[in-house]
């Protein structure tokens, strides 16, 4: 997914298992409020971090505990142990396991949005910067442990809420990616009459389909070869894609 400096964030659903196994959905959320990927967007622009001591041993252990056994196979208890802790002090902090599997994947999604604010600074050109989005946001997805951990694991956890919302997750990213463009556009960088939202329409469609459904044609580990695709297929459009006139 094409990515330069955030604007309006927005994300891609995962879900966690509450504890009576049920999945709910985790990035996206009701109609009218603020995606969890939204709220980690601008966290990262605005440096936020109000958690405290405690918290964090809660967010460490329950981000080793999923990655070790799961969302389903965890308990309140067990990361409760494992930081050290009572099992009421984790309840307090997090008063439900949904509300602490939200809490640990947004925090995944928010390093990874500060370390893409770093390493988008040393792409040149906004060629550079899609290419760059597109491989950064597959493999830093796919590489996680508790993210990519889940999807390959408990798919049917993560998988259904982000396709089966009504289309607000693809939406979400769309206007994410449209952002941008638009950023590229008014530094003069592509043209006024590429058509943005349908580019990005396009970006995002492609790079969730690589996420949803294993490709037998592109290795998504290759990072020379997702390069060389979003060079030949994604950055034309930045020059191809103005309106018909």
């Amino acid at each position: 997914m094409a990515r330069t400096v955030p604007a309006n964030a927005s994300s891609p659903g995962v879900s966690g298992a509450g504890h009576d196994g049920r999945a709910v959905e985790l990035l996206g959320t009701p109609s009218g409020s603020e995606s969890l990927l939204e709220r980690a967007f601008t966290e990262a622009l605005e440096h936020a971090d109000d958690n405290d001591d405690v918290t964090m041993r809660v967010l460490d252990a329950a981000y080793e505990q999923f990655c070790r056994m799961g969302v389903r196979r965890s308990t309140m208890e067990d990361v409760a142990r494992r930081a050290g802790v009572s099992r009421i002090t984790a309840y307090r902090r997090f008063a439900t396991k949904d509300r602490l599997v939200e809490q640990v994947v947004r925090r995944e999604f928010r390093r990874y949005f500060d370390q893409f604010l770093i390493d988008i600074q040393q792409a040149a050109t906004v060629g550079d910067r899609v290419v760059l989005g597109f491989v950064s946001a597959l493999q830093a997805i796919r590489r996680n442990p508790l993210i990519g951990g889940l999807m390959t694991a408990e798919p049917d956890v993560i998988i259904p809420s982000m396709i089966s919302d009504g289309g607000r997750t693809l939406a979400t990213v769309q206007r994410f990616v449209a952002g941008q463009l638009r950023r590229e556009q008014h530094a003069g960088n592509i043209s006024e009459t590429v058509d943005v939202e349908v580019v990005a329409e396009l970006m995002t469609r492609l790079s969730c389909s690589f996420l949803l459904t294993p490709s037998h044609v592109v290795d998504l580990d290759d990072t020379e070869q997702l390069r060389a695709v979003a060079r030949r297929f994604l950055v034309p459009m930045l020059e191809y894609g103005s309106q018909a006139q």
